[in-house]
């Protein structure tokens, strides 16, 4: 069966290296990865490299619900390109592209689960995209 695939994206006013640094280091994960601001990531780990393997501790602040999200890299390209395989098996895709100056695009295209809506996973997926944004923008 085809799998759904969801893009959501976003323009970044930064260079692609800040972005770069801030979208992998798990020192800033733990500061921009949540869909809203009842929720936080205390625990981030990040081998970026072609077989190596990520995790993110996603709780809700409250202390009511967490969950692990990882998964494992296929390809990175340094400055342009990541693809990994979720523990679950869906794939995820990132393009970062740069003008050349203080204005880096990140496109990311993922499969869908299929417990949610589509839109609801878009919506979940942007919010943090969005939230990415704001903080790379503001340090």
């Amino acid at each position: 069966m085809e799998k759904t695939k969801i893009t959501v994206q976003t323009t970044v006013n930064a260079p692609i290296e800040k972005v770069w640094d801030y979208w992998n280091e798990p020192e800033h994960i733990k500061q921009w990865n949540s869909a809203s601001p009842d929720w936080h990531t205390p625990k981030s780990e990040n081998d970026l490299r072609a077989g190596g393997r990520f995790t993110a501790r996603m709780e809700a602040k409250d202390g009511s619900f967490g969950f692990d999200f990882g998964g494992v890299y296929d390809e990175v390209t340094t400055h342009q390109f990541i693809s990994y395989t979720m523990d679950d098996g869906r794939q995820t895709h990132i393009t970062f592209t740069s003008d050349g100056g203080n204005e880096t695009k990140v496109v990311e295209t993922f499969d869908a689960e299929g417990q949610n809506p589509v839109e609801m996973q878009q919506a979940g997926w942007q919010a943090i995209l969005d939230n990415f944004k704001k903080y790379t923008e503001n340090n």
